[in-house]
């Protein structure tokens, strides 16, 4: 058992609170906080399985079960982490799952769960902890989008458009929480070895049209293929977090990975090239202003 903290060493912890901490990048971002000697709430369905998998030897770890999609568990959650540590500095938002589908091939039903977990999970949690980050007028909001959230293309749409959405919302609470105190990013993460290419965390669309086989088809064929072989190592992913946090001046956007550098900047350089070959258009949609009346004849000038 370690020692316990000194109280001008527990001025400087932070609270962290991370949804999905059983695996991925929800326990990587929450071993490398634990390693950096701050406390952690570690949220997760399985409790075993984050027990299981993040340190033991001390006093700076609480789990805690957490479906993100319940309201009431996500503030009886934030609720239970001010009670053990007294305060929440840090909120990940990291719990979620992909589709893997063309657009038209993603049920209803498909797209509804995906959203209820990835985009409204994430604003019970959000609204489940942002009193408590309003009340110190401090602290950071974590959401982890992905770069299918910025740039998307076949086969991924419906889970792309759930980490657009987790843009826009963060953009949103950038620009509402920054006069409070609180820092807002969204990290957008490529691809990472973890488990998310697995069956448990990529569904696969219940539907297939062979119309799409070359491209949501071969889109499929890609995610098996690379499965346990992506480039991005997601312990690295973890203390990359941790000195976002600890960083005097967060920015809005985290891009993790080679590859998510690459792929936002062909999208910024398409749409600056697009916007360029249709700007004359796009000018071309307000109104004019009214032309003066002409004198009448006789009249005074």
């Amino acid at each position: 058992m370690t020692r316990p903290p000194r109280p001008e060493e527990q001025s400087k912890m932070m609270v962290w609170f991370i949804t999905g901490a059983s695996r991925g990048l929800g326990l990587e971002i929450a071993r490398a906080a634990l390693a950096a000697g701050d406390r952690v709430v570690a949220t997760a369905r399985d409790v075993e399985a984050a027990r299981r998998a993040l340190p033991q030897d001390g006093d700076g770890l609480l789990v805690l079960p957490l479906e993100v999609t319940d309201q009431a568990q996500a503030r009886a959650a934030a609720a239970r982490a001010v009670e053990e540590f007294g305060r929440i500095d840090v909120l990940v938002n990291n719990a979620g799952y992909g589709v893997a589908g063309a657009v038209e091939e993603t049920s209803d039903e498909e797209a509804r769960a995906l959203f209820d977990t990835n985009v409204f999970g994430l604003l019970n949690v959000t609204r489940a902890v942002l009193p408590t980050l309003r009340a110190q007028r401090a602290g950071h909001i974590v959401n982890i989008g992905s770069v299918g959230g910025f740039s998307q293309g076949a086969g991924s749409g419906i889970y792309g458009a759930s980490k657009f959405a987790v843009e826009g919302i963060t953009e949103a609470l950038h620009a509402e929480l920054s006069g409070l105190g609180i820092a807002v990013t969204v990290v957008e993460p490529g691809q990472f070895r973890t488990d998310f290419l697995d069956p448990a965390s990529l569904r696969q669309a219940g539907r297939t049209i062979a119309d799409y086989a070359d491209s949501a088809g071969a889109r499929r064929s890609q995610f098996a293929e690379v499965n346990g072989r992506q480039l991005g190592d997601p312990a690295k992913a973890g203390q990359a977090v941790v000195a976002l946090v600890h960083a005097e001046r967060p920015p809005l956007r985290l891009p993790l990975g080679q590859d998510s550098l690459d792929r936002i900047e062909a999208k910024l350089a398409h749409v600056a090239g697009e916007i360029e070959v249709w700007r004359e258009l796009a000018e071309s949609t307000g109104h004019q202003p009214a032309a003066a009346s002409a004198p009448a004849a006789g009249g005074r000038s």
